[in-house]
């Protein structure tokens, strides 16, 4: 373990995850529009589609972001679409950041609260507050308030556009309320005011009568200082942004200067029908790691790696991860992207895979369960598999969504003027078409998955060596039934399509998926499928296929992606897609009445260049070759008084390009810097300002060819197409050996039982749920995980002793929250 003092490389890592599921009762009673959007504090991150004519609308959308950004609270708001009108909030749900803790991997129902306006905050402002001893003309003595408010940060957005803030300050009592309001600052999140106000706070008869002034207590306690932030609205009415109340008796002894969260309103606006408005169900997994320098994971991660050699399996230390974690995809996720990383996964999937074959009894339930080893392989398809899926089905899924033809052949669920006979052509042209794409696709099949798929065949074969059949079955289980037919019916949960289809559209993918399943099943086993359907509609739908046919072409695509020998890569005749979106660029060099403008376009990211269009599918306007991008920063707000802004640089001016929110800035930068960091041409330094009006904001040099002025971020992820942070990795994995460190010890303790009881073993005990083969072996793991988290407990605590040793209360980085006390 490292012990020289590294806190300041401390990275501290947001991300949230979960789904959306449906909402029900909704107001008003009548069928309407809704969709649902996820905000951090009052900037929305994340919109569901438009589910229509509906009082109980199913979304079923998932969602997973990294949070770039501090926040107080996440919300989920509810909205009522208007074609004509501003959309109407009908409810939401809000979950201090504090308690997201209380909801993690839970499905709950939340009932919508009322939308008030007054409680729709966002943002700090630095206060600093003195009492000051005054002597008038006429020599009495009053003691005199003086609030500089110097400036906010972080307000949020009106209707997509940067505010125009100002503050009223506030000096209230049981019998006063005097108020003073600063200067309206334009177009601006974070404004600068420095502006000082004064006022009287007590008098007495006069200075002579005391030898020292003091402060009447009955009066000092009863006043606060109230700051109100507003929106100027112009022509219409000023929006409330939050406020603050510092008590005037916290100041008796000196000046008092510090940061303040805005805080919502206490009006008691607050509506005693909340149960009307409806509920919303979701799923929500909000976690933060304090990730410390690599060095420190060292001994746990060199723990980890070797699982695939420890003998057995069931004593390593990634295996006991899996079986002390309540739910094993808490433990999967993280593991099977360390192991990705260091090129170690492969190993440890077959020797769990082996493990998991001995249980097996029937060769036709090979890999069916959700044991670790089927989970590991479901993840890495997801992370590996993202592009192969992509340009494999997204233009037939894409096809299928979009102009979507009927495909119902169940009888019951036929509507009046439906032809059965015309909806089982149009089911059977998709599937011949999702097959086909599928067959074809093996020489796009990641290497990866077919060292997995390669392993999984020959220890499937080798279990059972008289069924010639189940190398194949092996293979199909994941490739055809866990990874395209799920695909099919979800395509908006792998990224093929941006939102959960619309019921028609989920029940013919669902249609197809079944068919996909069946086709994918019939290169492995030799008894009919038709016994398989529950459902006779489905029977006599297969009843049109040709058997043989459809074998010989699954075998030979089972056998493709089966094999270790090398394939072209198909990078080389086709780019890789890595992301797209609509945001804003700054026009470059035209102008708008004399004046540079923004323009709504849409991005589109490749392995090979940078381009943006006019409207999504239409030619670029203009392309940026991957090679020349010399690199990716963000913008400061001040250059164009526009949030979340970024800049592209190349060889000819930059590119300025505002994204939507927080999330979405972070990520494309992300995936530009993945994507350009092994350009040779890189620059060191940039400006974090732009160049305007003959200079650079940033270091007022006015020469546009000056170099930068600050230093490149250099920290990106070191593989373009699979994003892993290693270390991020070891610390998730150690956060839940952590959590469940009572059931680390209580395997320690079946296993010293189990190494002095040699005799069978008898009731059902404590834990008879683990998988104990060697306990000696496992015992001395066991031991090893224990020492290690005991270890980084010690370097946490430093941490966050250090942490907030640093980030005093009242500083920027620690606000203050309510009232100073």
């Amino acid at each position: 373990m490292a012990a020289g003092d590294g806190s300041d490389e401390v990275r501290v890592l947001q991300n949230l995850r979960g789904k959306i599921y449906d909402a029900k009762h909704l107001v008003p009673n009548k069928m309407r529009d809704f969709f649902c959007t996820i905000n951090l504090d009052q900037e929305e991150v994340f919109r569901t589609q438009v589910v229509e004519k509906s009082l109980s609308p199913y979304f079923g959308e998932e969602f997973y972001f990294e949070i770039p950004r501090t926040f107080q609270w996440l919300s989920f708001y509810i909205y009522d679409k208007s074609v004509l009108q501003k959309d109407l909030r009908v409810g939401k749900v809000s979950i201090k950041k504090e308690d997201l803790c209380n909801y993690t991997g839970k499905e709950n129902w939340f009932m919508l609260q009322p939308v008030d306006s007054n409680s729709e905050v966002q943002g700090k402002v630095h206060l600093e507050l003195k009492l000051n001893e005054l002597i008038t003309d006429n020599g009495s003595v009053c003691q005199q308030l003086v609030v500089h408010i110097k400036e906010c940060h972080g307000l949020p957005l009106i209707n997509g556009q940067n505010c125009d803030p100002y503050a009223t300050v506030s000096l209230v009592g049981p019998s006063r309320n005097d108020q003073k309001k600063t200067k309206v600052k334009k177009k601006t999140s974070n404004p600068q005011f420095n502006e000082t106000f004064y006022f009287e706070v007590t008098r007495s008869s006069s200075y002579t009568k005391k030898s020292q002034f003091q402060v009447e207590e009955e009066d000092i306690e009863k006043l606060e200082v109230r700051v109100d932030l507003w929106n100027n609205g112009n022509l219409v009415q000023d929006i409330f942004l939050g406020e603050i109340k510092v008590p005037v008796k916290v100041l008796r002894n000196d000046s008092f200067q510090a940061w303040y969260l805005l805080q919502p309103r206490e009006n008691g606006n607050k509506s005693s029908k909340t149960d009307d408005l409806g509920s919303l169900r979701l799923n929500i997994c909000y976690t933060e790691d304090c990730v410390l320098p690599s060095e420190y994971y060292s001994s746990l991660r060199n723990l980890l790696l070797k699982s695939s050699d420890v003998q057995p399996i069931s004593a390593s230390a990634a295996y006991i991860l899996s079986e002390v974690c309540r739910d094993k995809c808490d433990a999967v996720l993280p593991l099977v992207r360390l192991l990705l990383h260091h090129h170690k996964l492969v190993p440890f999937v077959a020797a769990v895979a082996e493990l998991d074959l001995r249980d097996t009894q029937e060769a036709n339930t090979i890999f069916r369960g959700n044991s670790l080893a089927t989970r590991c392989v479901d993840e890495m398809m997801k992370i590996v598999g993202k592009h192969y899926l992509k340009v494999t089905l997204k233009p037939v899924i894409d096809e299928i969504c979009e102009s979507p033809k009927p495909c119902e052949i169940d009888p019951i669920k036929l509507r009046e003027g439906d032809n059965v006979e015309i909806n089982m052509e149009n089911l059977r042209y998709y599937v011949d078409k999702v097959f086909r794409e599928i067959v074809r696709s093996s020489i796009s099949c990641p290497t990866l998955m077919c060292d997995v798929f390669y392993s999984l065949r020959h220890l499937a074969a080798k279990r059972f060596p008289n069924d010639p059949h189940v190398q194949y079955s092996a293979v199909s289980s994941f490739v055809f039934l866990r990874f395209f037919a799920v695909a099919v019916v979800s395509p908006h949960t792998f990224h093929l399509r941006p939102h959960h289809p619309d019921a028609q559209t989920s029940r013919t993918l669902t249609l197809i998926s079944k068919a996909i399943q069946t086709l994918g099943s019939w290169g492995s086993l030799t008894k009919s499928k038709l016994s398989s359907f529950k459902e006779t509609f489905m029977c006599e739908f297969f009843k049109t296929f040709q058997e043989e046919q459809f074998t010989e072409s699954v075998k030979k695509f089972l056998d493709d992606v089966s094999s270790t020998e090398s394939k072209e890569p198909s990078g080389v005749s086709e780019p890789v897609h890595l992301k797209e979106g609509e945001m804003y660029k700054r026009a470059q060099g035209r102008t708008r009445i004399g004046k540079k403008n923004f323009k709504k376009r849409w991005f589109c990211l490749t392995s090979r260049e940078f381009t943006y269009h006019k409207q999504q599918d239409k030619e670029p306007i203009f392309t940026i070759p991957i090679k020349n991008i010399l690199a990716v920063e963000k913008l400061d707000e001040n250059s164009f008084n526009k949030k979340n802004m970024f800049q592209v640089l190349h060889g000819e001016k930059p590119l300025y390009i505002q994204a939507n929110n927080c999330v979405e800035a972070s990520e494309w930068i992300e995936a530009l810097c993945r994507v350009t960091r092994c350009n040779q041409r890189r620059l060191s330094f940039y400006h974090p300002s732009a160049f305007l009006n003959g200079s650079w904001l940033c270091c007022k040099a006015t020469a546009e060819s000056t170099e930068g002025c600050a230093r490149c971020t250099a920290d990106v992820p070191a593989d373009t197409q699979i994003e892993i942070d290693g270390d991020r990795e070891t610390e998730r994995i150690y956060s839940l050996f952590t959590i469940n460190r009572s059931k680390l010890q209580k395997l320690e303790e079946a296993c010293g039982s189990i190494a002095v009881y040699q005799g069978p073993r008898k009731e059902p005990d404590d834990y008879s749920n683990f998988t104990i083969e060697d306990s000696v072996a496992t015992f001395h793991t066991l031991q090893q995980i224990i020492d290690i988290i005991e270890k980084l407990d010690e370097s946490h605590e430093k941490y966050q002793k250090k942490r907030s040793s640093s980030a005093k209360y009242g500083s920027e980085e620690n606000p203050i929250v309510g009232k100073v006390s």
